[in-house]
């Protein structure tokens, strides 16, 4: 029998999943690269660290990070050469939590998160995040300045506040929920990096929803709460006020429109 292949640790998912070619090619077999061969290559060709020290930061033996980083350099090269989609997926792996600072001796971003954010509660306390703008279900999950979080127990709401992002954006959102310890996100559209980083962290996802903020969580409590389960928001060029990612067509300007959750651009 094979031993089992050990998780590798990534800091944060990718915020673009896929990569399309801008003429030919769309329609050909796309190349598939996992989420730890998209982390070699961030960390050894980005951030420009040694092989060793990449190993250090995803927890496995340097051999494996070289077999790694061989494997994603080479469907990278296919996709360039081949004129193929790329499409950032799967892989054994694990998201950092950042509580070990294994990563960087003086610390990460996320060590600091926890200092900020952390927010204990009860044992048997659901506590439901919102993404919130104005009393209203904010409609793009990256760009949310604040939260509005809400202790729930026994189907009844017990205390709200509304929590500032501090400007934390797309990718450390995710670290942001889970140091507030939320269970539950509601939000308009969302990108798939940060649905694949909510999911690692336990967090249940409700998104396409809009409308009233307390409505919804009053809706998600009473069991009859709209959302869309597999929206998502593929636009990151700008804010989303006066429209809406969760919707059903509504516009938002010229050249972008928003269609059962999925935003076109």
């Amino acid at each position: 029998m094979s031993r089992p292949t050990k998780s590798r640790t990534i800091c944060r998912f990718p915020q673009t999943l896929e990569f399309v070619p801008a003429k030919e090619g769309s329609g050909k077999e796309p190349v598939i690269l996992t989420i730890d061969e998209y982390e070699t290559i961030r960390l050894i060709d980005r951030e420009g660290l040694s092989q060793e020290q990449c190993s250090g930061r995803m927890q496995v033996a340097r051999t494996t990070v070289q077999k790694i980083y061989d494997s994603a350099r080479r469907k990278l090269a296919d996709a360039l050469v081949e004129g193929r989609p790329l499409k950032i997926e799967g892989g054994e792996i694990r998201l950092c939590s950042g509580v070990n600072g294994y990563c960087r001796p003086e610390g990460c971003f996320k060590q600091e998160i926890e200092r900020i954010f952390r927010k204990s509660k009860g044992e048997f306390i659901m506590r439901i995040a919102v993404t919130y703008e104005n009393g209203q279900v904010y409609q793009h999950f990256g760009h949310t300045e604040q939260f509005k979080i809400y202790d729930t127990e026994d189907g009844k709401v017990l205390s709200s506040e509304v929590v500032s992002t501090n400007g934390q954006g797309h990718g450390a959102l995710a670290e942001v929920l889970h140091a507030l310890q939320a269970d539950v996100l509601i939000c308009g559209g969302i990108g798939g990096g940060a649905k694949a980083a909510l999911a690692s962290v336990g967090i249940k996802l409700y998104g396409g929803v809009i409308g009233d903020a307390d409505a919804a969580v009053e809706s998600l409590l009473a069991g009859r709460l709209t959302y869309i389960p597999d929206v998502t928001c593929s636009h990151h060029g700008g804010e989303h006020h006066g429209g809406n990612c969760g919707g059903h067509g509504h516009h938002h300007g010229e050249g972008h429109e928003c269609r059962h959750g999925q935003c076109m651009d």
